[in-house]
């Protein structure tokens, strides 16, 4: 017997006895096998076979079943808490797996969609736990303060319930709500307030049941004043502690009032009428009463086991067992307030799943280990979000509704009607999702709706505003008639309110249910958040992560408008420095020569709405605006800083007499677009030379002339090559002539735009990766050159792939040719550092796919990707400097959960698409298009260093905070960049309060606090008659002594304030 036939005989051993355990029906069991065999037999699969043995069986447990006169069911009743303590599986670890599992038996999208929404209502339970244990213990007695209980006899009176019973049954009370309410099972705001519904309900009944006040904390804060005495006597009216339970634990009222009368109380009722709790239907209570609480227990604990199976859910009952930790996969007991078990379990979990991470262009003004509990952060997200729209009304305003009119075209019509078809579209989707309850589901989808409605139109007042700044007294008309800009913000909205309750948000679905794509999608973000200051952080930086998942892979997509507007456009991609404004550019250190263009590019600092906002001037036709098919270029000349060895290299301007001509003056004997040199000789002739540029040391570009044409002033002629020593330029060998790059106004529209904000992605990413993998910034700005040359010249790569993956491709091929080797393993290693990463971008690679339609950048991918005669016949490597990687990608981390296990490709969708990892993509596809440009920065290379391209300029760091932020929902208190160097406008010091950190005095921070407790400003007379002093004798320049202007300011202040 073979070894692999002894494997499988002990798996399938072991499987037997696991279908035994679990007394799995034979049709569930052949099924799990056969798919485990076919799976083993394409996959590797790591770890314990009893583990993917559990995929499988949960898999078949979950598929149809033929029922005796009710067709099929969902499942066979077999409990997944189950089968994973019988495979010895933590929950944790389950998930994990199965996300591999359901990529290798390629399961239909309707499974994936329920282990998704599985998961969800896993993480929300867990972080709603952690919070549910403090909340209880403050309102009862600690469990170690209660007495032992003496055994009983069957004929005495059963004992009263203990504090452990109460907390087992007032989470099950809330867990079996929660899964019957499937619309806001996954909504952590809603399932919040439900379980404060919850605690509610038990602390009434504790209050009102005769001689159980001993179950109640008497140093809870929200007991009647005269709880202690006693002569104590519950009012007769009903008790509700919902208000207060959201005073003191963050709750919002007005919320959980909702779902109280909207889902709890219909609920309660309904399990009294049905006996499921026994008590007093007409007031809820009496179920903690010594003859009523077993029963109730045991009933509840009956109907929720079967809405488990039923369901195939999780029992959730899983955080409150003796083994919790176990199941669930952290170390340490689950029921503790503080311990470190619950925090790792609540990072472990939902760190990733319901907390928006900190994008890395936002890292420099927001600290990731600053960031509030995923509840937190949702309530005061919601918060925030009803204190906007506190006084707003369902419509327009009236300052609106006149904009409208003003228009040419009035537009309220036509957007009357887009909300109303865009409402219906989303109320059937929600109707669809939540088949069970459609009445609910629709509740829910008018609720989200509406404060979307009062969002959008609330947010489009803000930008008409600024538009109108921007353009003047131009017509709105084109601007209204935007059809994809309003569905886009209207989606927009919808995303922020569905991310407040329910975080992560839902982004990929909207946009699905609108069909409205990505590339457009995108622009109206930074529209949105420039505009509307109130929005709460997490928001933001949910916004921020949206907009880069679309300029890292979403945009790029084969089916993406992007590659229509890429067809369209004369020039279809620009380099950095024809999108980057100039002062986002970095300069060479080594030369006074920059290496960017100097022109001004547009005032990024001029009709702006917000204080200490840097805005964009990009009007909404700009950025939802292509270039024409034909258009000119940019500018008169555009730079070239890429061309292929055959062909001419970067152009530029002489200094002195050396100036530059444009190719209608050459002469037919030189060959288009070839650099050329125009000098008078001393006969009065014109020379034009043919040059090839280099670049020097001082980071210019030096020109050695190829062949030399001559023009007179009467004609043209062809002359004898002159000599380089006989021009006023001299030889280019013994003195090189340095040039200054052209300058040329920035390209303009949407797809310029695009570009800016991709090269900005992806050089914070690239700087974070040098820095942790030791590189210079010599060697940094080559992979940019690289990296900048695989976007312009190749863009077919990016089809239907990850930006990152051409950064870490770029990483690794300079790192080659330079000799400073960074291995594959490592690059990755610090990628999955950074908060965006996951495995699947370097794990799930594409290699080839099914025939694509052409894009604009054909054209110039044509001649970038000759073929290679660096190349042998077999994808060998026989050129003098090796680029090829002979490393292979490590097996995956247990906690790293890759999409798709270890595999050097993968075929799916019957052999159309081939993906593998990402060295496996370096090697057969990215180098061989990269090679013949990445050789020549080595310097082995038989053509270094005479074709070394210049380096490309590199996008600056950029600091101080991009916006003014509202601090609290409920005071007008602000903290915007202040400019160093320039003096400080002082306002009314009637009317506002600034602080200047690092400068003013500390009891500065006094008065803002005063002013927040009692609501007015300090009267500071003195100070106004210094604000108004314009003697010129006593008054400083602002532009040198802005500093002493201050101390003078908080001086006067201060004398102000102590009167």
């Amino acid at each position: 017997m073979s070894d692999e036939e002894e494997f499988l005989q002990r798996a399938r051993a072991g499987f037997e006895d696991l279908c035994r355990a679990l007394n799995m029906d034979e049709e569930a069991g052949n099924e799990a096998w056969k798919n485990y065999e076919n799976t083993r037999r394409n996959f590797t699969l790591e770890g314990s076979e009893r583990h993917w043995l559990a995929c499988a069986l949960y898999v078949a447990c979950r598929s149809s079943v033929p029922t005796v006169g009710k067709g099929t069911a969902d499942g066979n009743y077999v409990s997944l808490t189950r089968i994973l303590r019988c495979s010895e599986l933590s929950l944790i670890e389950f998930f994990n797996k199965m996300k591999k599992w359901q990529d290798m038996a390629e399961l239909p999208p309707a499974f994936r969609h329920g282990t998704a929404r599985l998961e969800r209502n896993f993480t929300v339970s867990a972080v709603i736990f952690k919070k549910y244990v403090p909340i209880f213990r403050a309102m009862f007695r600690p469990p170690a303060e209660e007495p032992p209980r003496a055994h009983r006899s069957r004929k005495q009176r059963r004992h009263p319930c203990t504090v452990t019973e109460v907390f087992n049954f007032c989470w099950l009370l809330f867990v079996h709500a929660k899964g019957n309410f499937p619309m806001i099972s996954d909504d952590l705001v809603n399932s919040y307030h439900l379980l404060l519904c919850s605690l509610d309900l038990v602390f009434t009944n504790a209050l009102l049941c005769n001689a159980r006040k001993d179950l109640l904390n008497p140093n809870f804060r929200g007991l009647p004043e005269d709880f202690s005495s006693k002569d104590f006597r519950p009012s007769s009216s009903p008790l509700c502690f919902i208000q207060q339970l959201c005073e003191l634990h963050d709750g919002l009222v007005l919320e959980a009032k909702g779902v109280k009368e909207h889902f709890w109380k219909p609920f309660i009722h309904k399990l009294f009428h049905k006996r499921i709790i026994r008590g007093k239907e007409d007031s809820l209570t009496g179920f903690l009463d010594p003859m009523n609480f077993g029963d109730s227990f045991l009933s509840l604990s009956r109907v929720y086991e079967e809405h488990v199976l039923a369901s195939g859910g999780l029992d959730e009952r899983i955080f409150t067992g003796e083994a919790a930790s176990e199941d669930i996969g952290t170390p340490g007991p689950c029921d503790g307030a503080e311990d470190g078990a619950t925090y790792r379990l609540h990072t472990n979990v939902t760190a990733s799943a319901l907390r928006a991470s900190t994008p890395l262009t936002g890292r420099k003004f927001t600290q990731e280990n600053s960031s509030p509990s995923p509840v937190s952060a949702a309530l005061k997200s919601v918060g925030r979000l009803h204190t906007l729209l506190s006084g707003t009304r369902q419509g327009p305003s009236a300052t609106l509704t006149e904009t409208f009119r003003n228009c040419a075209r009035d537009p309220s019509d036509v957007i009357s009607k887009r909300l109303k078809d865009m409402f219906q579209i989303f109320c059937r989707h929600f109707e669809e999702s939540g088949a069970e309850n459609r009445t609910m589901g629709k509740d829910m989808a008018v609720k989200y709706f509406g404060l979307a409605e009062a969002l959008y139109y609330r947010i489009l007042e803000s930008i008409i505003e600024r538009e109108k700044m921007i353009l003047g007294d131009a017509d709105l008309s084109c601007i209204m008639e935007q059809d994809v800009f309003h569905r886009s913000l209207l989606v927009c909205c919808l995303e922020i309110v569905i991310f407040s309750y329910r975080p992560p948000g839902d982004f990929l679905n909207l946009i699905t249910i609108f069909q409205i794509p990505t590339y457009h999608f995108y622009k109206v973000i930074e529209v949105l958040v420039r505009s509307e200051q109130g929005l709460f952080r997490e928001v933001v930086k949910h916004l921020n992560r949206v907009e880069e998942q679309v300029l890292e892979s979403r945009a790029w997509t084969s089916d993406s408008p992007l590659w229509e507007s890429l067809r369209a456009a004369r020039d279809p991609v620009p380099a950095c420095n024809q999108v980057m404004p100039p002062q986002y550019l970095e300069h060479n250190d080594d030369s006074s020569v920059p290496l960017t263009p100097v022109s001004s590019g547009p005032d990024l600092h001029t009709g702006s709405t917000v204080k200490g906002v840097s805005p964009s001037p990009t009007t909404l036709l700009d950025r939802y605006s292509s270039p024409l098919a034909g258009s000119p270029p940019s500018g008169p000349h555009r730079r070239r800083l890429f061309a292929d060895p055959v062909d001419a290299e970067p152009r530029g301007t002489a200094p002195a007499s050396v100036t530059k001509t444009t190719t209608a003056s050459l002469v037919t004997t030189i060959p288009a677009g070839q650099t050329v040199l125009t000098v008078t000789a001393n006969n009065g002739q014109t020379v034009s030379i043919p040059v090839q540029g280099i670049a020097n040391e001082s980071g210019g570009i030096t020109f050695i002339p190829v062949q030399v044409s001559v023009s007179g002033q009467g004609g043209g002629a062809t002359l004898q090559p002159l000599s380089a020593q006989t021009l006023t330029v001299q030889s280019a060998v013994t003195k090189p002539a340095v040039v200054k790059p052209a300058s040329s106004p920035l390209r303009k529209g949407s797809l310029s735009l695009f570009f800016r904000k991709v090269y900005h992605l992806a050089s914070l990413r690239l700087r974070d990766l040098c820095v942790k993998l030791d590189i210079s910034s010599e060697l940094r700005r080559k992979i940019w050159t690289c990296f900048e040359f695989s976007l312009v010249h190749c863009t077919e790569l990016m089809k239907d792939r990850h930006l990152d993956q051409m950064l870490m491709c770029a990483v690794y091929v300079m790192a080659k040719v330079t000799k400073e080797d960074r291995s594959f393993q490592n690059i990755m290693k610090c990628y999955r550092t950074q908060p965006q990463a996951v495995s699947d971008v370097y794990r799930s690679v594409l290699i080839s796919g099914k025939r694509r339609r052409h894009s604009g950048s054909d054209d110039s991918n044509k001649h970038s990707s000759p073929a290679d005669p660096t190349q042998g016949p077999a994808g060998g490597d026989i050129s003098p400097v090796p680029v090829r990687s002979s490393s292979t990608l490590p097996p995956p981390q247990p906690g790293s959960a890759p999409c798709t296990p270890n595999t050097s490709s993968s075929s799916v969708g019957g052999g159309e698409e081939e993906r593998g990892d990402l060295i496996h993509f370096y090697n057969n596809v990215y180098i061989k298009q990269l090679r013949g440009f990445a050789v020549r920065y080595s310097t082995s290379s038989p053509s270094a260093p005479v074709e070394t391209p210049p380096l490309c300029p590199y996008p600056t760091l950029r600091t101080g905070s991009p916006r003014r932020m509202l601090l609290s929902s409920k005071h007008s208190i602000y903290i915007s960049p202040h400019k160093t160097g320039s003096a400080p406008t002082p306002p009314s010091a009637r009317d506002k309060i600034y602080y200047y950190i690092c400068s003013s005095p500390p009891n500065r921070l006094q008065e803002i606090n005063s002013m927040i407790r009692t609501g007015e400003t300090p009267t500071r007379k003195r100070s106004l008659a210094l604000d108004e002093e314009t003697s010129p004798k006593r008054v400083c320049c602002p532009d040198n002594h802005s500093a002493l202007i201050r101390r003078l300011q908080d001086v006067a202040n201060d004398r102000s304030s102590s009167h």
